[in-house]
């Protein structure tokens, strides 16, 4: 993996777990929330999109609208699995099983479905990476749980639905060679739309939601575009295989500063953690 490659997606990390941060302090009805921080981004992302087409004078057709469409589709399927899998089980179950097979089933189809060929010595590294990850999430994985088995099945759908869509994201701006920035930002329009009914029912709520979470919703706003679009770009030059498993090196990111910041505990579990998602990054880093 290139420098510059590896530098992006761990910049992408970064931001993605300070934006989850920010996103743990909202206080106001969770879809409008949802609503006006995908709204903000879209409205950001997408004019520099447009932009960048015009000057680039890019020629795009029926795939530009078709791909966007079909990620936002996903993206929203994997939040509904993942809300509906924290309704239904432990947390702890489903979100390390979701982080884990999600890379592990990229690192799958990519290798042998679509044909990539990264160096072992990277693979390795990328299933490192997801055995740091599970080291800091997956405590209660190994405990006995009335809810295991459903926290199981809704952590591998949804690990499903962040292969599917780290997968199709992949082939739309490789194999249809679809701008990344306006890519997010044209899908960003799309799910914003399914959303507006559910928003509109709740319109009494918008002003109050505005009012206790502006804050964390620019920064969200601004930090997960960024975050995806890095991820977006380094795609188009590495590996999938490679990308999915060092984005998910976030999770540890913001397992630390939940530790610092919020004074959670077990720092030693998540210190070990931190150093084998490191060991791993290094694998992928020298191969």
């Amino acid at each position: 993996m290139s420098g510059i490659a590896l530098a992006m997606v761990l910049a992408a990390a970064v931001f993605h777990a300070v934006w989850n941060l920010a996103a743990k302090t909202s206080r106001g009805d969770t879809t409008i929330f949802i609503w006006m921080y995908y709204s903000m981004a879209c409205a950001a992302t997408l004019p520099v999109g447009v932009a960048r087409a015009v000057v680039t004078d890019a020629d795009y057709g029926w795939e530009l609208p078709a791909a966007a469409f079909v990620t936002s589709l996903l993206h929203i399927g994997y939040a509904q699995l993942l809300q509906t899998g924290y309704r239904k089980a432990d947390l702890g179950v489903v979100y390390p099983v979701a982080r884990g097979v999600g890379p592990v089933l990229t690192i799958v189809i990519a290798v042998a479905v679509l044909g990539e060929r990264p160096e072992t010595l990277a693979l390795i590294g990328g299933l490192v990476v997801i055995g740091g990850i599970l080291l800091v999430t997956g405590r209660k994985l190994f405990q006995r749980s009335s809810g295991l088995g459903t926290g199981l099945l809704y952590g591998s759908a949804t690990g499903a639905a962040i292969a599917a869509y780290t997968l199709w994201d992949n082939y739309s701006v490789n194999g249809l060679g679809i701008d990344p920035i306006l890519y997010f930002g044209l899908s960003g329009v799309f799910q914003s739309a399914v959303m507006l009914p559910w928003v509109l029912r709740r319109r009494e709520l918008i002003g109050p939601t505005w009012r206790s979470d502006k804050r964390p919703a620019v920064i969200i706003a601004t930090l997960s575009p960024l975050a995806y679009i890095l991820v977006l770009y380094a795609m188009t030059f590495t590996s999938v295989a490679l990308v999915a498993p060092v984005r998910e090196s976030s999770i540890i990111i913001g397992s630390l500063l939940a530790w610092w910041l919020f004074k959670e505990k077990d720092p030693v579990r998540r210190l070990a953690g931190a150093a084998v998602v490191a060991a791993g990054i290094a694998l992928i880093a020298v191969s």
